[in-house]
């Protein structure tokens, strides 16, 4: 009896580990499926690098970081809160009419991930309808609120013709406030294609000048989303 048992037991403890090894490689498969439609750099054989503005809040700096960009001639992309916007048409279409792209940052700022098919439908159309019906303008790029996104979020977003943007470096400077440390993320080890998120916090905008010097003193071309996109 003794002996059966251990042959059971080991035979259990094999099912155990061919059951766990499915389920790695389902859960690997799955994690590949996502990502591989989500965009976390541009062309990595191009110069083109983005130093993306997600906007929630912030209309006096996003005017001052307007004026740096044109002063270095420099095109980016704002990717903006459809509740936001709807109480800032006026300086929705300023970033557009200053030749900047606008991109979806869903409507209420809500974690994606944790939302059903219509409801990542709805907060990203309802975004997309703002701009949509204020500038004429059929945005392509959505930035999943705080970076949440399952697949789920990635079906819906395709569904609206949308292509679901991360970032390779996030400057965190929503949280940290000091002009060094937003500096430094933004500009260490930056690579071909890169996409580097800020937001228009004032820290922001007094580090802005010099990580666009950084970047352009070094060969890269900051510029928006879709052109970092083009070729891949």
């Amino acid at each position: 009896m003794k002996k059966i048992r251990v042959v059971s037991n080991i035979i259990i403890a094999l099912m155990l580990v061919s059951l766990a090894g499915i389920a790695y490689s389902n859960s690997v498969a799955l994690r590949t499926s996502i990502d591989s439609r989500v965009y976390y750099s541009g062309n990595t054989e191009s110069k083109n690098v983005c130093f993306m503005i997600n906007v929630y809040e912030g209309e006096d700096n996003i005017k001052k970081m307007l004026d740096i960009l044109d002063v270095y001639k420099v095109k980016t992309t704002f990717f903006v809160g459809g509740c936001w916007a709807v109480n800032h048409i006026d300086t929705i279409k300023e970033i557009y009419a200053r030749g900047h792209e606008l991109g979806n940052h869903g409507f209420y700022h809500k974690d994606q991930n944790k939302l059903n098919f219509d409801g990542n439908v709805q907060e990203i159309n309802m975004c997309h309808q703002v701009v949509s019906q204020n500038l004429g303008l059929e945005m392509t790029l959505f930035a999943p609120p705080s970076g949440a996104y399952d697949i789920t979020t990635v079906d819906a977003a395709e569904s609206l013709n949308y292509k679901t943007i991360m970032w390779t470096h996030d400057t965190i400077d929503w949280k940290d406030q000091d002009v060094n440390l937003i500096t430094k993320r933004a500009t260490k080890k930056l690579s071909n294609g890169d996409l580097i998120l800020m937001h228009p916090t004032d820290k922001t905008v007094e580090a802005l000048t010099g990580i666009l010097s950084y970047a352009i003193n070094n060969g890269y071309n900051p510029t928006t989303v879709s052109e970092c996109l083009k070729g891949i």
